[in-house]
């Protein structure tokens, strides 16, 4: 039986790539963006999002076995963390009482390396607080922050959540994907300014000497909702050309827990 995937942001960047690599490998894939999906929804707003979850129901049966939860935005504006934090959460909890009745049922949620940016730590726990018009209000004026803001606030939203019983307790394997600099639509004209991409040679070190295609960050989401992905819960996966590990180093191990869990 076919696979039933649902996409947020499908009709560009890395959406559209998992999208069509999904359906390359014979999934039943809805897409949800406003234009050229099959479901036509703005996540920017309340009555957009309920409008996805009645329209998923509706075409899907209310059976979902991969969520996708992808589309994002980079404006310096309050609206970024609508889409980024409100329009993703609502997607994942929304969704999820279908995930249930799913096969083997699985979930992404596409962050970014600027998860590790400096951030707002006050908006930040105004986005997990839920309270959207306060966030929204005290995001006014943030600028860049915001953006930074809303991938740290959602890393740790599914971080904390993934491991509840509503999800990996359910058999739902929740998982983070983080990229950093991958050539979309939005980060085009970034890309195309030589000025921009030579002052970001310290913010994004790339090892490998290179930036990302959508398609290359579309192979790990295909395999993190693929039934082979058996085991890995809660996880945060940098997809960024080395930059995370070269920026960080070993310091996110510097402190770890020395209890060691048994493993016998």
């Amino acid at each position: 039986m076919k696979r039933t995937a649902v996409i947020t942001g499908s009709a560009s960047g890395i959406g559209k790539a998992t999208r069509d690599l999904l359906l390359a490998r014979g999934y039943r894939v809805f897409g949800v963006d406003l234009h050229d999906a099959e479901v036509i929804a703005d996540l920017s707003k309340p009555e957009g999002r309920e409008a996805m979850i009645y329209a998923v129901r509706w075409m899907t049966g209310g059976v979902v076995d991969a969520v996708v939860a992808n589309a994002g935005l980079a404006l310096p504006e309050p609206i970024t963390g609508s889409v980024n934090y409100f329009g993703a959460i609502a997607a994942l909890e929304g969704l999820q009482p279908m995930l249930v009745k799913g096969q083997q049922p699985r979930a992404v949620l596409v962050a970014s390396l600027a998860n590790t940016f400096p951030h707002d730590d006050a908006l930040v726990e105004a986005y997990l607080a839920g309270d959207e018009p306060a966030a929204l209000k005290l995001s006014e004026g943030k600028g860049d922050l915001i953006y930074a803001s809303t991938k740290a606030a959602v890393t740790r939203w599914a971080r904390r959540h993934a491991v509840q019983p509503s999800w990996a307790g359910a058999g739902i394997l929740l998982n983070i994907v983080a990229p950093g600099l991958i050539q979309t639509p939005m980060t085009q004209a970034m890309i195309d300014d030589p000025k921009t991409m030579e002052n970001f040679k310290g913010l994004l070190p790339m090892p490998i000497g290179r930036y990302g295609q959508p398609g290359e960050v579309a192979e790990l989401i295909a395999f993190l909702v693929s039934p082979e992905n058996s085991l890995m819960v809660g996880q945060v996966i940098y997809i960024d050309s080395g930059s995370e590990a070269t920026i960080r180093g070993e310091l996110g191990w510097v402190s770890a827990p020395q209890a060691v869990v048994g493993a016998d």
